[in-house]
Order: C-alpha cells, then sequence, then structure tokens
C-alpha cells in the first residue's frame, strides 16, 4: 500500500473513482473539474494504491477560518467499491491527518450528506464530530 499526491498525469486512474462518487455527472464535467481543481495552489488530492491500481482517493483544500485557523477542508473520500471495509478509508484520512499538521492545519474538516448514514459512522470513528449545517444556493437556475 502507498499513499500519493495526484496530478493531472493520474487523471486516467482517478476518473473511474470520481464516476462512482458522482454518478449523475458526465465523465467530461468530472475530468474538467478535477483538472480546474488540481490547478489551485491549495488543493490537494491524495490516493491510495494497491499493487499499482488507485483503490482510494481523497482531496481538500487548505483554507484558514476565523472560527478556526488554517484547516484542511476534505472535499471528497472515496474507495473503490469493491475494496470497501478493508481500512483503505481509515488510512486516508489518518496520511491527511498528519500530513496536514505538517502543513500547520489546526483542524480536518468536512462536508457529508444528511443520507450518508455509513459515512457518518465512518466520520465518528475516526473521531470527529458534527459542528453544523451546511446550506447551498444556486446562483443560476438548473
Amino acid at each position: 500500500m502507498q499513499i500519493t499526491l495526484l496530478t493531472p498525469s493520474d487523471l486516467e486512474s482517478i476518473l473511474p473513482l470520481l464516476c462512482e462518487l458522482n454518478p449523475k455527472q458526465t465523465p467530461q464535467r468530472l475530468e474538467q473539474n478535477m483538472l480546474d481543481m488540481l490547478a489551485y495552489d491549495n488543493y490537494f488530492c491524495f490516493g491510495l494504491w494497491e499493487e499499482q491500481q488507485l483503490v482510494a482517493l481523497s482531496g481538500g483544500w487548505i483554507t484558514t477560518r476565523l472560527y478556526s485557523g488554517k484547516q484542511l477542508e476534505i472535499d471528497n473520500i472515496v474507495v473503490d467499491q469493491n475494496c470497501r471495509s478493508k481500512g483503505y478509508g481509515e488510512k486516508l484520512v489518518e496520511h491527511i491527518a498528519e500530513w496536514s499538521k505538517q502543513q500547520g492545519c489546526i483542524t480536518l474538516e468536512l462536508n457529508t450528506y444528511v443520507s450518508n448514514s455509513r459515512s457518518h459512522k465512518f466520520y465518528f470513528n475516526q473521531g470527529m464530530e458534527i459542528i453544523g449545517y451546511r446550506f447551498q444556493k444556486y446562483l443560476d437556475p438548473r
């Protein structure tokens, strides 16, 4: 098992996991969004490889918030559906937490869908707690 920072050259391996996480989006849109995100200086994407296959990934943004100071906000975590319950998600979060400390971050934060109770259990097991709600408004009607 190896965890690396992913780059645009890893896109061919990244895309299947992104499609699994976001089945309502087209692969083309996900690819463009990922390329756009990887171009930001404060976005980082970590990949967990097993036998040269990408089995999990997680991206995040380093930001500073008034209430918490410097943080890494995890944008997504996805583990290949054929590789779940093998500890990969936990290893990835542990790695990201340690890497974030080395970058001077004080907290890890993330959003998860209210309906995703399986993820809630996972995040509680990682020592996280619920601190609020996230609201969204589309600026252009769909």
